[in-house]
C-alpha cells in the first residue's frame, strides 16, 4: 500500500475546511493512519520544504505555513499520491478544476488550501517528518 502525506494549510484552517478536506480524501477509499494538528516554527517548516530553498517564493511559503496552526495527515491506499494529487487539483486554484480542492476552496497559488506528497520517496520524507512511527496506524 502507498502512502502519501497531506498538509492542510492556514487558509482552510482559517476557513474551518479541514474536516471538508479530509473527508474528501477518506470517499476516495484513503485511509487516514495518521492525524495532527500542530503550529510549525520556522526551522522546521524550512526543512520540510527545503526543495524549494533556491526558489524565489522559499521565504514567502516558510512565512505562510508557519502563520498559523495547520493539520498534518497521513493517508494509505492504492496509488494514494495520485488519488490525493487528483483530488487536491493544480497547484495553482485558477487552473482547478471545479469539484477539487483547491479549484473549490483555494484563495491562489499560494493559499491552496493543502500541500500533498509528488512522489513516493518526497511522501516517505514528509511522512517521517511529521510523524513517528508510534503515530502511525497502518494495516
Amino acid at each position: 500500500m502507498e502512502k502519501t502525506l497531506v498538509l492542510i494549510k492556514p487558509d482552510a484552517m482559517q476557513r474551518g475546511l479541514a474536516n471538508t478536506i479530509l473527508s474528501r480524501l477518506e470517499k476516495l477509499g484513503l485511509k487516514l493512519i495518521a492525524l495532527k494538528m500542530l503550529h510549525l516554527d520556522k526551522q522546521f517548516a524550512q526543512q520540510h520544504y527545503d526543495i524549494h530553498r533556491d526558489k524565489p517564493f522559499f521565504s514567502s511559503l516558510v512565512d505562510y505555513i508557519s502563520s498559523t496552526p495547520i493539520v498534518a495527515a497521513a493517508f494509505e491506499g492504492d496509488k494514494a499520491i495520485e488519488q490525493a494529487r487528483k483530488a487536491m487539483g493544480a497547484t495553482d486554484p485558477a487552473k482547478s478544476e471545479a469539484g477539487t480542492i483547491r479549484g473549490d476552496f483555494g484563495v491562489d497559488i499560494e493559499h491552496n488550501s493543502v500541500h500533498g506528497s509528488d512522489s513516493a520517496e518526497s511522501a516517505e520524507r514528509e511522512i517521517s517528518l511529521f510523524f513517528t512511527e508510534e503515530e502511525i496506524f497502518s494495516s
